[in-house]
């Protein structure tokens, strides 16, 4: 019998190679690359008077103070008055409602009958950019280079501390991506304790190595250079990539061509290349989706002392195109509506 033309493929089960999740790209429910263009914001305001971030010299103690690129640092319980100079760009301060801190007895691990639990020890920080509506789809090279030192500076710093094992640094765009301030600003949390996530990521990519004596991202990023199906973009140092195994409708992956296992080892002219990796990818999103809300964070080896050569950090950019259900929050499996090849595609077509 002859096959209707109008048959739609069966969904498909991608396999994530490194994380071992299971996707499920819906074909049989995918839609246009442009119609998620044509979705209604959240987008909410406040006054500058009345922002936080824009009021910030009266706030919390910075721990650092950046201007255009020019950083300065201080110490989480320095006493002295910190005078805030009127022309910063970036600054850096402890988030006023952490889910994390630094406990006088640090973790004082415990029981609590059958049940173990610890202190959340750690440092939760807020990394504020001086504009109160700018967003970093707007920022230019030199913006996004000084974000990036910022992160690298604060990464550095707090890996010293005592019981730090893994450090997450992340973005919220948007209501619906949990931004609950619209002042652009990004986030740092450094816990006693390694998330199940990177555990299974570290897990997959040491058995990937250890069967192929080679590392599974490298060969991912051998393999999308040769393809191009996914491909958005390329410089001599990085590749944005939408992934294989896309969790999310247009998510994109900005990973080292080299083998680099840990962010914070980064050199000062591989962020311009990173710059420059994420000014298109971030105009490109931005422009094809009609800024949509998002989340960017850095998934790295952890820095608990052990060796995780077999690692290749990366960043990822998850615009957020749908709403978990049932189906996902019973099983942890993603639903995305859009194949990956057509999402790079599209997205490597907005002119910037």
């Amino acid at each position: 019998m002859a096959k209707n033309k109008e048959e739609k493929l069966p969904s498909e089960l991608r396999f994530a190679l490194i994380s071992g999740d299971w996707v499920v790209i819906a074909t049989g429910r995918s839609r246009k690359p442009d119609s998620f263009k044509k979705e209604q914001r959240v987008i909410e305001t406040i006054p500058e008077k009345d922002c936080f971030f824009c009021n910030i010299e009266t706030q919390l103690p910075p721990v650092l103070i950046s201007r255009k690129g020019k950083i300065e640092e201080f110490p989480h319980d320095y006493d002295k008055k910190i005078k805030i100079p009127k022309n910063w760009t970036i600054i850096v301060v402890p988030n006023k409602y952490p889910a994390f801190s630094r406990y006088g007895k640090g973790l004082d691990i415990r029981k609590r009958g059958l049940h173990s639990y610890m202190n959340a020890y750690g440092v939760a920080e807020v990394i504020v950019t001086r504009h109160h509506t700018r967003q970093i789809a707007e920022f230019n090279l030199e913006d996004i280079k000084e974000l990036l030192d910022v992160y690298e500076e604060r990464y550095v710093e707090i890996m010293k501390e005592p019981h730090i094992n893994y450090i997450s640094i992340f973005h919220n765009h948007g209501k619906e991506a949990g931004a609950s301030v619209s002042h652009p600003h990004s986030q740092i949390i450094a816990a006693p304790v390694i998330d199940p996530k990177i555990k299974r990521s570290l897990s997959g990519a040491k058995d990937y190595f250890d069967h192929n004596k080679k590392c599974g991202h490298c060969e991912m990023n051998e393999w999308d250079r040769k393809s191009k199906e996914r491909l958005i973009f390329e410089n001599k140092e990085f590749l944005v990539v939408c992934p294989f195994a896309s969790k999310t409708a247009f998510e994109m992956s900005i990973t080292p061509k080299q083998h680099l296992p840990y962010f914070e080892r980064i050199t000062d002219e591989q962020k311009k290349y990173l710059a420059e990796a994420f000014f298109v990818a971030m105009r490109k999103l931005n422009k094809g989706l009609a800024d949509p809300p998002y989340n960017f964070f850095l998934q790295t080896a952890p820095c608990d002392g052990r060796n995780h050569d077999y690692y290749h950090w990366h960043w990822i950019i998850a615009p957020k195109t749908g709403t978990w259900a049932g189906f996902e929050m019973s099983t942890g499996i993603e639903i995305s509506t859009i194949e990956p090849e057509k999402a790079a595609e599209y997205i490597k077509k907005q002119t910037i």
